[in-house]
């Protein structure tokens, strides 16, 4: 797909959209349709597309084997260390109000505790798998 300008034009200014878009999702997961898995899988067909169109030597280029393996650990790890957090203030694991992490007001985005940092660590996880 070399040749193709038109497609590789429309590629460019479209993947980074897709990005905030898939950012989006995963971050309004708690409060409206969406979460970790599905911005996740947004961000994951982001980069699917663009080394389609781009060629996976440069796609690598961008994000490096190296770096994909550091973040396709990073998600389970960060899942598991915020888990962790409940259980180290003295609750269960993924202990959210029961360990005293406080809840923030309903409705807004910093809201509902742990939630939306473990969000984060699946929504990671999910890209980097679909990528």
């Amino acid at each position: 797909m070399d040749d193709d300008v038109i497609l590789r034009e429309i590629t460019a200014r479209v993947v980074p959209l897709i990005g905030v878009f898939g950012l989006y999702v995963m971050v309004n997961g708690h409060l409206s349709p969406g979460g970790g898995f599905a911005g996740g899988a947004v961000i994951g067909v982001a980069m699917v597309l663009f080394t389609v169109v781009y060629g996976r030597r440069r796609a690598l280029n961008i994000l490096p084997v190296p770096t994909l393996s550091l973040l396709t650990s990073l998600g389970p790890l960060w899942y598991a260390g915020a888990g962790l957090i409940g259980a180290l203030r003295g609750g269960a694991f993924l202990a959210n109000s029961r360990a005293g992490i406080p809840l923030g007001e309903t409705g807004r985005l910093i809201s509902a505790g742990l939630i939306p940092v473990i969000t984060l660590g699946v929504g990671l996880s999910v890209a980097i798998t679909v990528t």
